[in-house]
């Protein structure tokens, strides 16, 4: 059965769609059968991969599948997905964590992950993020919140990165995404090398 990685954040601007598509381009390039839906009804990613697809002349068949929904159908575009089939399926959301249908999306994922900058802006958004994602911990037991540090400078040090986050008492992950332009540009196809670290510490919090 499919592991189900929800990238879900409160505001926009935070690194859900750069994120949530480096990760599956690299889980990918490393093997793995997966899906990404996103809900954003912009549709970026999809979009994208069209273009990518006409310009490289790559066969659809042999990559993986980008599916555009909306929050209150993504928990059936799941189940259509036949997850069975699949190791992965990433959703990048589109919606406030207060909306019922995040609730009820966080419930049935196996991990949520909330990038966040250092910047004390975003870490107050990220800490009422968790928060309001903490009771679907209450309900589904094994879910995991983890915090991706992203944007950070990268002479900042993982011990630093984790004396900042301290507060907002969850999982951090020990790699981070440092703030270049490499991180911020992505392609639906292709994968970014130096996510491989992060994927791989992803796998193994949800083994």
């Amino acid at each position: 059965m499919a592991k189900i990685i929800s990238f879900i954040s409160r505001k926009g601007g935070t690194g859900k769609t750069t994120n949530a598509i480096q990760i599956a381009t690299m889980l990918h390039s490393l093997g793995y059968k997966l899906a990404l839906i996103e809900t954003d009804t912009n549709y970026t990613l999809s979009t994208l991969r069209k273009m990518e697809l006409f310009k490289s002349g790559a066969k659809e068949g042999s990559i993986f599948d980008i599916i555009g929904s909306k929050d209150d159908k993504v928990l059936a575009d799941i189940e259509a997905l036949h997850p069975a089939k699949l190791d992965y399926i990433i959703i990048d959301s589109a919606g406030k964590t207060t909306d019922n249908n995040i609730k009820n999306l966080a419930v049935q994922s196996d991990a949520v992950v909330v990038p966040t900058s250092l910047t004390q802006n975003d870490v107050l958004v990220t800490y009422q993020t968790v928060q309001d994602l903490k009771p679907a911990q209450d309900i589904n037991k094994n879910l995991k919140i983890i915090v991706l540090p992203n944007r950070v400078h990268s002479r900042t040090s993982p011990a630093n990165i984790h004396r900042q986050l301290a507060d907002l008492k969850t999982v951090i992950t020990e790699n981070f995404v440092p703030a270049k332009n490499i991180y911020a540009q992505f392609s639906t196809i292709l994968p970014e090398k130096q996510y491989q670290d992060i994927a791989r510490e992803l796998i193994g919090m949800l083994q």
